[in-house]
């Protein structure tokens, strides 16, 4: 199993706010938008990203993180020999991720994925 990547959230905030700061001004350009969501990223190699959000989707609250992942299978397996219980999911959802909820052992909501195309 491979991170693939790691998105900060921020909510819950209208997304439509965050447009002046970090696209205008710092010039970030909007890489997702699916109106309750929207998923900046900087230019270069490394395309840091940020997401702001009114929800989590599907009525979910927003988590702190989101991780993708190559096999959500894998890690799912790994949660449970630790015992670490699931908050919400595993689900596939209408926009193309299969994904959970889990607290990480600070208390952070964490939402780890992988894009539909990527799973096994």
């Amino acid at each position: 199993m491979t991170v693939k990547r790691i998105v900060a959230n921020i909510g819950p905030v209208r997304p439509s706010e965050a447009m002046a700061f970090y696209g205008d001004i710092l010039g970030m350009e909007i890489v997702m938008d699916h109106g309750w969501i929207v998923t900046f990223a900087g230019a270069g190699s490394s395309r840091p990203e940020v997401s702001f959000a009114e929800e989590g989707g599907s009525g979910t609250p927003v988590p702190d993180l989101s991780i993708e992942v190559d096999d959500l299978d894998a890690v799912l397996g790994a949660l449970s020999a630790a015992g670490i219980p699931i908050e919400y999911g595993p689900v596939s959802e209408r926009w193309g991720v299969r994904r959970l909820y889990v607290r990480d052992p600070f208390g952070r909501l964490v939402n780890i994925l992988a894009h539909a195309d990527t799973r096994d």
